[in-house]
């Protein structure tokens, strides 16, 4: 599959496609990160077209998490250049649907499996902007970590089947 090829695209975008109704559209839920913080606020589903699925949650940044990332990067000048990744008015980041648990109740997203400070370190974008391949490679390293193996995972026909996409949005009494 070539890194050029755009295979996520903003639901929105589809007007043929729609949110099944055995799955919470969970647009306008607050996201809270492994330790009850909140990040932002779901603003879009991204959808892979191939798989036919929602594959990421498009998320609105807080500013307080914008700010942490700032003091996370902002690195003196004689330890390293350490250039800051995000630019101004980039405020939005994806989450793989399977790292999202809901809670129904207060209408919340949860993200048992991703900190903070995680969060702050990630890669955002401008709303709107097409999601790319290689920002989805960043991203997904991001949240599980070099140590883990996650290095040697690529975009393959596979990518999409692995269980951080899996669908965690089914409506329980269904």
């Amino acid at each position: 599959m070539s890194e050029k090829i755009k295979n996520i695209f903003y639901l929105r975008e589809l007007p043929d496609y729609k949110v099944d109704e055995a799955y919470e559209d969970v647009r306008g839920w607050v996201v809270k990160d492994a330790g009850n913080r909140s990040i932002g606020k779901v603003e879009g589903l991204l959808v892979n077209k191939k798989e036919e699925k929602v594959v990421y949650l498009d998320v609105k940044v807080d500013q307080s998490v914008i700010e942490e990332g700032h003091k996370t990067f902002d690195v003196p000048a004689d330890n390293g250049v350490h250039g800051f990744m995000n630019k101004d008015g980039d405020d939005h980041l994806i989450i793989p649907i399977g790292m999202a648990r809901l809670n129904i109740k207060d209408r919340e997203v949860q993200t048992n499996q991703i900190d903070y400070l995680t969060f702050a370190k990630a890669s955002r974008f401008s709303s709107g902007t097409a999601i790319m391949p290689e920002y989805e490679l960043k991203v997904y390293h991001n949240y599980l970590g070099r140590n883990t193996g996650s290095e040697k995972i690529r975009m393959d026909d596979d990518f999409y089947k692995r269980l951080e996409f899996a669908n965690s949005l089914r409506r329980r009494d269904l």
